[in-house]
């Protein structure tokens, strides 16, 4: 079974991607950015604004498919900047319950959509009954 997956304010920006999609037991999320929801807008303040946004917008397709980051098992950390690989840890862990943080991987990227300085995708179990 595969399902795709979009919010009305995902499917208004017209972007040529799903937010997420379901295969099994496992969500799949795009990357994600720190932009204002429903817009192509990134957030102002910097490196802790865009990676609050960033974890916020995981958030909101987590919390629509009934989940929550104590599902997220994996996730693939992209940053224009890796001397930013710290600022970027402080906001990241307060989403995760520190016993269960996820896999990880993190990269430098030379550039990311819309000029923003991170981007994040994540995989989440869907799978136990809610």
């Amino acid at each position: 079974m595969m399902e795709f997956i979009n919010s009305p304010e995902a499917k208004a920006i017209g972007l040529p991607f799903s937010q997420a999609v379901r295969v099994g037991d496992v969500l799949y999320l795009s990357g994600a950015l720190g932009n204002r929801p429903g817009t192509l807008e990134l957030v102002p303040g910097g490196m802790e604004a865009e990676a609050r946004q960033t974890m916020e917008n995981i958030g909101a397709v987590l919390k629509e498919n009934g989940l929550s980051f104590a599902d997220v098992f994996k996730c693939t950390v992209m940053l224009a900047d890796m001397s930013k690989w710290t600022e970027f840890n402080k906001v990241y862990v307060s989403y995760f319950d520190p016993d269960r943080l996820p896999a990880r991987s993190a990269f430098g990227a030379n550039g990311l959509a819309l000029g923003a300085q991170v981007e994040l995708e994540c995989c989440a179990y869907i799978g136990k009954p809610r």
